[in-house]
């Protein structure tokens, strides 16, 4: 399984370090000294050779990368490493594969269908999960606890909580029996004014 574990930000002084905005629970271990790391858009495997922290954020230096250059070419990078989704030791808890993640009916905390899992953005600030939504639009939604409080892959689906105007509206269940039972009442008067009008059209 692919993990993402940070994405390389601006570069900082000139001998090629470069800040990395972390994406794991485990920095210590997954960017650790000697770690190597997978690269999308893929530019090749980056060997951390030295770590250190500024202003609350790790500033690495890949062997890869000379100078302040080529540590700029690096910016919105992902780096990610291959982990065992059989290996509990592995897995960070909250950490789910696009492949598990896509095909997974989402439902809102009040129980409204409001479409399927169909892709894993990995933005700047957070990933996203790419929802199609009942019409077939496309919805980008933060894939952060507050918005994406459960998600259940053996159970096929994934518990939104969206702030207002992030999907399409979606009516309740209830309110569409409502229209339904309004419909069939507007129905029932047609019927009724048209069996008025029949002895009126047989005098004729």
């Amino acid at each position: 399984m692919e993990l993402v574990v940070a994405r390389a930000g601006r570069p900082h002084g000139l001998r090629g370090e470069v800040a990395l905005e972390v994406r794991t629970d485990d920095p210590g271990r997954r960017l650790a000294v000697g770690a190597r790391l997978r690269t999308d858009p893929d530019v090749g495997v980056l060997t951390i050779a030295s770590s250190r922290e500024h202003q609350g954020r790790p500033l690495v230096v890949f062997a890869e990368v000379a100078d302040r250059t080529a540590a700029e070419e690096l910016r919105g990078v992902l780096l990610l490493v291959d982990v065992d989704p059989d290996d509990p030791a592995e897995v960070e808890e909250d950490a789910w594969h696009r492949d598990q993640l896509v095909g997974l009916r989402a439902t809102t905390v009040d129980g409204r269908d409001v479409g399927e899992v169909v892709g894993l953005e990995h933005l700047p600030a957070q990933d996203a999960l790419v929802l199609r939504q009942p019409s077939g639009a496309t919805a980008l939604v933060p894939f952060v606890r507050s918005i994406v409080p459960e998600v259940d892959v053996p159970g096929g689906r994934v518990v939104l909580d969206p702030p207002g105007g992030l999907l399409e509206a979606v009516p309740a269940e209830d309110d569409e029996a409502a229209d339904d039972g309004a419909e069939g009442d507007g129905q029932g008067e047609d019927a009724g004014g048209a069996g008025a009008e029949g002895p009126a059209a047989a005098d004729r």
